[in-house]
């Protein structure tokens, strides 16, 4: 559970960044050399490559050089444990909100049952 949580947070750090995102963005759409991936953006080719960095370290993004290439592409299973741990998340405090309402519920309930006698 540690190592995930470590991984969990490599991963939501590299997310932080809206420069990350968009390259990420860029690559669900499939592989795209580091030039490509810089075109958008008006940030020199050694500050996309610092977000790419960011993004591999956290396991988002592979590369690959071929000859004087390097062509990017989404992880996709990291995605998928974030999601995951999202859901799980996101599940756990609907059960708790929906426990929340079933008790405000009920202190609604009692009161009316015990409120002022006219």
């Amino acid at each position: 559970m540690l190592n995930q949580s470590a991984d969990l947070d490599l991963t939501f750090q590299a997310l932080a960044d809206p420069t990350r995102r968009a390259i990420l963005e860029r690559l669900t759409k499939g592989p795209a050399s580091v030039g490509e991936l810089a075109r958008p953006f008006t940030m020199s080719l050694p500050g996309v490559m610092q977000h790419l960095a960011i993004l591999e370290s956290s396991g988002l993004v592979r590369s690959e050089k071929i000859g004087r290439v390097r062509t990017c592409q989404i992880n996709p299973d990291v995605l998928s444990q974030t999601e995951s741990w999202i859901s799980r998340m996101r599940m756990e405090w609907e059960r708790r909100l929906d426990r929340l309402g079933a008790y405000l519920t009920t202190l609604s309930d009692e009161g009316e049952d015990h409120g002022p006698s006219n």
